[in-house]
């Protein structure tokens, strides 16, 4: 059995537990915490040094995080302060945890845990979208099986913005908008990208995957849809599993 620390960085809050790689069941509580504001590299990593402190851990460290990474290295900022553009993401935290850290994708980590124990489990063919309904929309595609690394479709064009800015879980919340408002608007979000990449699956993840018969009869489109299985877990555990690799 490997145990590895899983982090999921938000916009709003930032997770974390001690993941048994094995099975992606969590060896003790998951603990959060808030993301600061300003979110700047100094203070998310006193809050991923206070997580490790929580769990005493000193192993390996797992992070999810809500830009394009590539090499551990940050390349957007959409949801975080700008200054993290450029920084190293592992380096950051490796430094204040004294850890080894492997940095990925939120999105991404999100969609190899739903691939791995969740609900594209046994899925080694086609092509399969993960999106994450959350603080923004986060999005992971899988073909063959394959990871396709830092796919930002929550930031195509929708109605002149982001469509994050459209049709993110965050955006029903302040709107307070209905589950049919909503849930029109995440149609038509699911039909310019069903039209983009035909997928052959489509799995909705985020914290308003538990909720998917609230909204469900408002989506209508030709691929098929089924909610993620992992809900909020999803980051921590594909974090944990980036960093096993």
């Amino acid at each position: 059995m490997a145990e590895i620390m899983g982090v999921d960085v938000g916009g709003s809050g930032i997770k974390a537990a001690i993941v048994d790689t094995d099975t992606g069941e969590f060896i003790k509580d998951r603990k959060k915490l808030d993301t600061p504001r300003p979110s700047k590299p100094e203070a998310m990593a006193l809050v991923v040094k206070e997580l490790a402190t929580h769990f005493d851990w000193h192993g390996k460290i797992g992070v999810g995080f809500p830009t394009v990474v590539k090499n551990g290295i940050c390349y957007t900022a959409a949801n975080i302060h700008k200054s993290w553009i450029g920084a190293n993401i592992e380096g950051v935290f490796g430094t204040a945890t004294g850890c080894l850290v492997k940095a990925l994708n939120d999105a991404d980590a999100a969609g190899m845990a739903e691939m791995k124990f969740g609900a594209g489990k046994g899925i080694d063919n086609g092509v399969v979208l993960v999106l994450t309904l959350g603080t923004g929309i986060g999005s992971a595609i899988f073909v063959n099986g394959q990871l396709l690394p830092n796919l930002e479709l929550g930031h195509l064009e929708m109605g002149g913005k982001d469509a994050e800015k459209q049709a993110s879980a965050n955006v029903k919340e302040t709107k307070k908008l209905t589950w049919k408002e909503w849930g029109k608007r995440v149609n038509d979000y699911l039909k310019m990208v069903e039209n983009l990449i035909y997928p052959d699956l489509i799995i909705l993840g985020g914290g308003v995957s538990s909720r998917y018969a609230k909204y469900q009869q408002f989506i209508n489109i030709r691929t098929r849809i089924v909610p993620a299985e992992l809900m909020n877990n999803a980051g921590i555990i594909g974090a944990a599993l980036a960093a096993l690799e």
